[in-house]
């Protein structure tokens, strides 16, 4: 080979060779387009599942934000809100969420509360943040399976209509009526729990939301096993219920408020006959094992917090 051929050859070679480095480099910092927010998908193999999480979250002069942020980041597993995300009017997602349990995103799914809504009454900076993890943009409700387990999200804020006729009713009848479905198929979720922010029933002896018994209605023919609300800044669980505020042990909805995320907690006044369990002495996460055909729970406090709750229940 002429030494002209071979001079040429080594060029083109170490082209070729520069040419594929800067490539290459050019891969490795250049974003990638991925959705940051994989929705889980069901597996039939999966038979027990986490579900994390709380309302009356972020408020940017509270510390608490920041500790029951902290629990999450010791907790695997699917993380919920059930509402008043933000409750700074004055703020941002990105100032007193994202740093926090905004850190979490990835695995997050959201219930929108009043207090998302307070910026402006179609919730724009709530759905900007959350995306699709709140739901359809304006309509705030949704569902996913997650393991054995069907999750239904629901819009009780008050900008969005509940009442019986309402298209989130109609859509809630139908999304329970395909999980049924489902189940008879023998291919489905066999147990289902609820989120959403305002609590049917709350303190004293005829504490009942009324504008919520449709949507407790629609749950309970259903035959749901949970559901978790916020709201009150405080902890509660009530013992398996009817729409009507009747002991069920049989096919009641187990309702508890978990208003702990990190706003101020609320004083306690006269109970619910049905309240099992309440406190208001420190902030805190509620964790849901989620297996075929049954169910645990366990508050986590803050750190520095003593109170605790656990138990089980099985599917009806």
């Amino acid at each position: 080979m002429r030494p002209s051929t071979q001079l040429l050859l080594r060029a083109l070679m170490a082209l070729a060779a520069a040419l594929a480095a800067t490539s290459c480099k050019d891969r490795l910092t250049e974003p990638v387009d991925v959705d940051p927010r994989p929705r889980p998908q069901p597996e039939s193999n999966v038979q027990s599942a986490t579900l994390v999480g709380a309302a009356d979250i972020a408020t940017c002069s509270s510390p608490a934000t920041a500790a029951t942020a902290r629990l999450l980041d010791q907790i695997p597993g699917t993380v919920f809100t059930a509402g008043d995300n933000l409750a700074d009017t004055t703020a941002s997602y990105q100032q007193c969420f994202a740093p926090y349990w905004g850190r979490h995103r990835t695995r997050l799914y959201a219930a929108l509360g009043n207090r998302d809504y307070d910026r402006n009454t179609a919730a724009t900076d709530a759905f900007d943040y959350f995306g699709d993890r709140a739901g359809p943009r304006g309509l705030g409700y949704y569902s996913f399976d997650l393991g054995k387990w069907h999750v239904v999200v629901l819009n009780t804020s008050g900008y969005v209509d509940m009442s019986e006729n309402s298209a989130q009713l109609q859509w809630l009848r139908a999304d329970l009526a395909a999980q049924a479905g489902r189940n008879g198929a023998g291919n489905g979720a066999q147990c289902t729990v609820a989120l959403f922010h305002k609590r049917r029933f709350y303190q004293g002896a005829w504490g009942r939301n009324e504008t919520i018994k449709p949507i407790w209605d629609a749950l309970y023919a259903a035959g749901v096993e949970l559901v978790v609300n916020g709201q009150d800044k405080f902890y509660e669980r009530y013992r398996p219920l009817t729409p009507d505020g009747v002991a069920d042990p049989a096919r009641g909805i187990r309702q508890f408020i978990v208003g702990t995320g990190g706003r101020w907690l609320d004083v306690l006044h006269e109970p619910s006959p049905n309240v099992e369990v309440r406190d208001n002495t420190k902030w805190g996460v509620i964790r849901f094992t989620l297996d075929a055909g049954k169910y645990s729970w366990q508050f986590v406090p803050a750190a520095g917090g003593t109170f605790t709750d656990s138990g089980t229940g099985t599917c009806h």
